[in-house]
């Protein structure tokens, strides 16, 4: 009997080594782990700031296609105007160009974000009047350029409503970046206890 208290103290102390082995391992894992998941959330954080200058070329760029914009509609009310717009006579930026009043650069600015507006799209119907610098009516819309800007009004509420989702995704896997970030803070001080 007691060869065999023996072999169970034995055994029992075994096992208590055994278990503080794989206690310490596992504290090593998560120490890596904690280390790794915190190195995920700097690189994150790194490249979202890279990012940015991105962001402040394009609000820049779209600042600028809005002063063209606004000096075409100063210089031209009846031909540029956001709450009536009209849809322009084909080749209008010739007729700028050749007028000079304008510069050539801000002609294309202005232009481009005036026709990619859905406002623009959406006064595209067929027969439409198009305008030209005076206001006087210079052409019609016709059904395939009509159907066209419909294409592209839709296209646009698509981009709008895919960029808003993925608004959204990068919304949620911030919050879930923060809370991960929170459980590390709270691991880390639980460890240094």
């Amino acid at each position: 009997m007691g060869q065999n208290v023996e072999s169970v103290i034995a055994s029992t102390l075994s096992l208590i080594d055994e278990c503080e082995s794989r206690l310490d391992r596992l504290e090593q894992q998560a120490e890596s782990t904690n280390t790794r998941v915190i190195e995920r959330v700097i690189e994150r954080k790194v490249v979202n700031d890279e990012v940015t200058p991105k962001n402040k070329t394009k609000t820049k760029n779209r600042a600028a296609n809005q002063a063209a914009l606004k000096l075409l509609m100063e210089t031209y009310p009846k031909t540029f105007n956001r709450e009536d717009v009209k849809p322009l006579k084909i080749g209008i930026q010739d007729d700028l160009l050749a007028e000079e009043k304008v510069a050539k650069n801000k002609i294309k600015r202005a232009l481009a974000s005036y026709v990619r507006s859905p406002q623009y799209f959406r006064s595209m119907v067929e027969g439409a009047d198009r305008v030209d610098l005076q206001g006087e009516a210079a052409g019609k819309v016709t059904a395939e350029e009509a159907e066209h800007a419909r294409s592209q009004l839709k296209e646009f509420h698509q981009r709008r409503r895919e960029a808003a989702r993925e608004q959204e995704k990068q919304k949620r896997a911030q919050e879930r970046e923060e809370r991960i970030s929170s459980k590390l803070d709270q691991l880390v001080a639980l460890n240094k206890r």
